[in-house]
């Protein structure tokens, strides 16, 4: 009788934690998944605006996106105004987050494709403790990468686009304009998908 008890309970435990394991898994892939771009008209108030031509479909309203002083691998402070005049891509990321090392070979390859024609600027959150920038440097060296990477040693990126968790990218147009972002991993066909708004957004 012992035997048979242990043995259901035995089966319960199994039970109980492969429903545990799958609804973890579950929520897992989800976090994993590539969000959709938001755009900063959808973030307004959609009111009928008839006398809109056909030629201004797709364009955002000017949103200026707001500045930020971060520093270079050198120790250089760079600020977000000064790559004004070509689009930007902006990515928040830590080398300690899944979701964030999972998109990087998609910038990559992206940042080879247009680094000419577009400022990546790929800032890590250096906050000291769970990241510093030695951690995050050896991990950008490690794995290869060559995208421009900047520290906000300071949070001052962080608390501007207000991130609480990563990754999060912005797209800005060449006039400093913010067009679009996402929150989440993102993969290629998204990254292209914002960069094309980026030039919709200046046409």
């Amino acid at each position: 009788m012992k035997k048979q008890t242990s043995l259901v309970l035995i089966i319960l435990a199994f039970a109980v934690l492969f429903i545990v394991a799958t609804a973890v898994y579950e929520h897992l892939g989800e976090e994993y998944k590539p969000d959709s771009l938001v755009t900063e008209g959808d973030k307004g108030d959609s009111g009928d605006d008839s006398e809109d031509s056909a030629e201004d479909e797709g364009k955002t309203e000017a949103n200026p996106a707001t500045d930020f002083t971060v520093v270079d691998k050198e120790g250089n402070e760079v600020k977000l105004s000064d790559l004004k005049g070509k689009p930007v891509v902006l990515n928040f990321w830590a080398s300690w987050c899944g979701p964030c090392k999972s998109e990087m070979p998609d910038f990559q390859s992206t940042y080879e494709e247009y680094r000419e024609e577009i400022h990546f600027m790929m800032v890590n959150l250096t906050d000291g403790a769970q990241e510093t920038v030695d951690s995050a440097a050896a991990f950008i060296n490690d794995a290869g990468y060559t995208f421009p990477v900047y520290y906000d040693t300071m949070l001052e990126a962080a608390t501007a686009y207000n991130i609480y968790s990563v990754p999060q990218t912005f797209f800005i147009d060449a006039e400093g304009n913010l067009v679009a972002y996402v929150t989440g991993a993102i993969d290629e066909s998204i990254l292209l998908e914002g960069i094309g708004m980026i030039y919709e957004n200046n046409e």
